[in-house]
C-alpha cells in the first residue's frame, strides 16, 4: 500500500478517532431521537385534548432536554470529562435562571393559566383592574382587547398574582338597573311597571324571574333596583335597552326620577325675623359655591 497507506491505517487505528466517530454517530442519533420524542409527545397530548399553546411548549421542552442529554453522552464517548461540563452547565443554568427570573415567572404563570383555565379565548374578564375580551394566552403574556378595540398585553405573572373576574364563563349575567323614586310614589305600581319592562325584552330570561327590590334611601329619594338575568354576551345591550324602556315607562306614567335637593337657610343679620328657607338642587348649589 505504500507509505501513505500505512500512515492512514495508523491514524485510523488510534482510539480517539473511533471515539470521535462514535460521538458523531451518537449526536446524529440523538437529534433524530429528539425529533421523534417531541412528535410522539405532541400526538399523545393532542389525543388528550391538551391546549395547543401548552402542547407546543412541552414539545419544545422535550426536544431541548433530549438534545442536551444526547450531546452530553456524545461528549462522554469522545473522551471529554463530562463531570466538569455538567458543573459548568449547572452553574450557567443557575445564572441564566436568576437573570431571567421574571421571564421564567411569566412562563410558569402562563402554564398555570393554560392548565387551570380560569378563562378561555373570547371570555369577557376583569384582570389587573382592566376589562376586556381574551384574545390569546401565550407563554409569556396574555392578549385581550377592550370594547373600543384597544389591544391590552399583560404579563402572565401579573394576572395570576391578582383576582380574576370572568363575566362569561357561567353563560349568564344579571342586569342590575337602579332608579330613584320619590317617597310618595306607589311602589307596587312602579314594581309592576319595571317587571313589565323586563318581560317585554326578549333577551331577559324567565328563569330566574326578574325582581324589583328597594335597595337604598336618602333624604331626597328611594332607590329601587330591577334585577334581570340574560346571556353574558348580551349584557351591555340588554342593560341599555332596559334603562331606555324604564325611562319611557316612567314618562308615560307621569313620573320622573327625583333630583337630590338640599334645604338652605339664609339669615339676614340685623333684620328682625329674617330667615328664609330655600330649596335648591344640588347641581345649582355646586355651581354657585
Amino acid at each position: 500500500m505504500g507509505a501513505f497507506g500505512d500512515e492512514l491505517l495508523a491514524i485510523v487505528a488510534h482510539e480517539w478517532v473511533w471515539r470521535i466517530l462514535v460521538a458523531l454517530g451518537v449526536a446524529v442519533v440523538g437529534m433524530w431521537l429528539a425529533r421523534w420524542v417531541s412528535r410522539l409527545l405532541d400526538r399523545l397530548l393532542k389525543r388528550t385534548h391538551v391546549d395547543e399553546i401548552l402542547r407546543n411548549f412541552l414539545r419544545n421542552v422535550a426536544y431541548a432536554v433530549v438534545v442536551i442529554v444526547m450531546l452530553v453522552v456524545a461528549l462522554d464517548f469522545a473522551g471529554v470529562p463530562t463531570t466538569s461540563l455538567l458543573a459548568v452547565i449547572g452553574a450557567a443554568g443557575l445564572g441564566i435562571g436568576l437573570a431571567l427570573k421574571d421571564s421564567l415567572s411569566n412562563i410558569a404563570s402562563g402554564v398555570m393559566l393554560i392548565v387551570l383555565r380560569p378563562f378561555n379565548a373570547g371570555d369577557a374578564v376583569r384582570v389587573c383592574d382592566l376589562e376586556g375580551v381574551i384574545d390569546s394566552v401565550r407563554i409569556f403574556q396574555t392578549r385581550m382587547h377592550t370594547v373600543d378595540n384597544r389591544l391590552i398585553v399583560l404579563p402572565n405573572s401579573q394576572i395570576t398574582a391578582g383576582p380574576i373576574i370572568n363575566y362569561t364563563i357561567s353563560g349568564t349575567r344579571r342586569v342590575d338597573l337602579s332608579l330613584g323614586i320619590a317617597f310618595g310614589d306607589d311602589v307596587a305600581a312602579l314594581r309592576a311597571v319595571l317587571l313589565g319592562v323586563a318581560a317585554a325584552n326578549r333577551d331577559v330570561h324567565a328563569s330566574p324571574p326578574p325582581e324589583v327590590l328597594l335597595v337604598a334611601g336618602d333624604p331626597s329619594h328611594v332607590t329601587v333596583q330591577l334585577r334581570a338575568w340574560t346571556d353574558a354576551s348580551a349584557h351591555p345591550r340588554v342593560q341599555s335597552e332596559l334603562l331606555e324602556a324604564a325611562l319611557a315607562a316612567f314618562s308615560a306614567q307621569g313620573l320622573s326620577v327625583p333630583r337630590p335637593m338640599r334645604e338652605v337657610h339664609v339669615f339676614h343679620h340685623g333684620q328682625p325675623g329674617a330667615a328664609a328657607a330655600v330649596q335648591l338642587p344640588d347641581a345649582v348649589l355646586t355651581s354657585s359655591l
